[in-house]
């Protein structure tokens, strides 16, 4: 058998067997880098080996266009078998009936039983049903340099909301040096409602009556701190279009002590900083005390149209197995997916620390984006990443941007329960 990797208009054949295969499944993968896809290709290779006559054909669309490019290929009937699943995108194509129902199959599975209760909840987080597997979670904490740390004065690394603001400015007085790695651009939205829901107290999205708590005024006080954090200069200048390979970079490079990101960022910064450099702790808790760290997760789903659904979930279900989730959660940075996982000595650094103690720590409330919405993930990747570039420019104030965020929640999620 062979694996076919395609990149978006180049294709890439890598050679194996010539041998006919009975069945070809096209595998979309939408959060791409090299690494991600040698990983993914050796796991397909294992699946091909074990099922005679099936191949599969790899897709790799890059990350920042993948939403459109998805979207374009299922408008235009080219629909693959397999994709990997965002949790912004799950509503949107569950809800249209395009995801396959795989409630039957995970009872069926061997290895159904260990699935976590948390990864069982987020399968069916749209519409009550699994329309995939979630592979990993993705939780945010908070990144620190010792050195940078101590450089400026600093003691102790922030546990509050103003410690976060202090250390930070005192860190961009060294010459330059900033203080936080902003995530201005794609992807930023996370850091966002972490503010707002640390300074409002409550990450419940809405009311009891539907409507956003976005503009209530205590959120509002947290979208006022990140523009402060950006307009006082305590990051740098062009984070306002930064992504997660600029802010990361940011962070290894010694530009900025802080960066609030996913386990997934630890790969990259552990292998340019020394351990003792650095360390992992929980979001800084805002004035009730508490904060609410974001927590998402991706998986692999079937398309309904497949006309091979068993070959299909055959494939999920060999790059869920606990052999393979082990091996995939460590090499692209996830909390894995099975029972007990956790127990496996990679887990057990103090690399890992923050993330651990935020699970375990009453403090700490673990935020679910409200990824159930439809239009949630054009919300987030074009609504959300437009209005707060405006906001940390100074072009918009965090009052209109907030109220123009809750009327779009508010509507959404006014459309989504009458349709339940």
């Amino acid at each position: 058998m062979k694996t076919l990797i395609k990149g978006l208009g180049l294709a890439a054949v890598l050679s194996g067997s010539t041998a006919y295969a009975d069945t070809t499944l096209k595998l979309v993968e939408v959060i791409t880098s090299p690494e991600r896809t040698e990983v993914l290709q050796a796991m397909v290779e294992k699946y091909e080996a074990a099922n005679e006559g099936v191949e599969v054909e790899i897709i790799s669309l890059p990350w920042g266009q993948a939403f459109e490019k998805l979207a374009t290929m299922v408008a235009g009937g080219d629909i693959p078998d397999v994709v990997e699943m965002p949790d912004r995108w799950l509503a949107l194509y569950a809800g249209s009936g395009k995801l396959a129902n795989l409630e039957d199959q995970i009872s069926a599975w061997e290895h159904g039983g260990t699935l976590t209760d948390k990864t069982m909840a987020m399968a069916r987080l749209a519409g009550g049903e699994a329309h995939m597997v979630p592979y990993g979670f993705y939780l945010r904490a908070m990144f620190y340099n010792k050195k940078l740390l101590a450089e400026a004065g600093v003691e102790s690394p922030p546990a509050t909301m103003d410690e976060f603001m202090t250390a930070s400015a005192k860190v961009s007085e060294l010459d330059g040096k900033s203080g936080y790695c902003l995530r201005g651009g794609r992807g930023g939205l996370n850091a966002w409602v972490m503010m707002a829901a640390a300074m409002n107290g409550t990450n419940d999205f809405f009311t009891e009556d539907g409507k956003s708590r976005i503009n209530e005024p205590d959120s509002v006080k947290g979208f006022q701190f990140l523009i402060d954090m950006y307009q006082n200069g305590n990051a740098p200048k062009d984070s306002v279009n930064w992504g997660f390979n600029e802010i990361v970079a940011g962070f290894y490079s010694g530009t900025c002590a802080f960066l609030d990101q996913d386990p997934d960022a630890l790969i990259a910064v552990a292998e340019r900083m020394p351990a003792e450099d650095f360390a992992v702790i929980p979001m800084p808790v805002g004035p009730s005390g508490k904060a609410f760290p974001t927590i998402g997760f991706v998986g692999w789903s079937v398309f309904d149209s497949s006309e091979h659904k068993e070959d299909s979930w055959n494939l999920v279900a060999h790059l869920s197995s606990p052999d393979a989730n082990s091996t995939w959660t460590k090499r692209v940075g996830v909390i894995p997916i099975h029972e007990g996982a956790d127990q496996d000595p990679h887990f057990q650094t103090d690399q890992f620390a923050g993330w651990f103690k935020t699970l375990n720590g009453a403090e700490y409330v673990p935020t679910i984006m409200p990824s159930y919405l439809e239009k949630f993930g054009f919300f987030a990747d074009s609504i959300a990443l437009e209005s707060s570039q405006e906001a940390l420019l100074g072009q918009r104030s965090a009052q209109d941007v907030a109220d123009e965020w809750a009327a779009f929640l508010t509507d959404e999620y006014t459309a989504w329960k009458a349709a339940q």
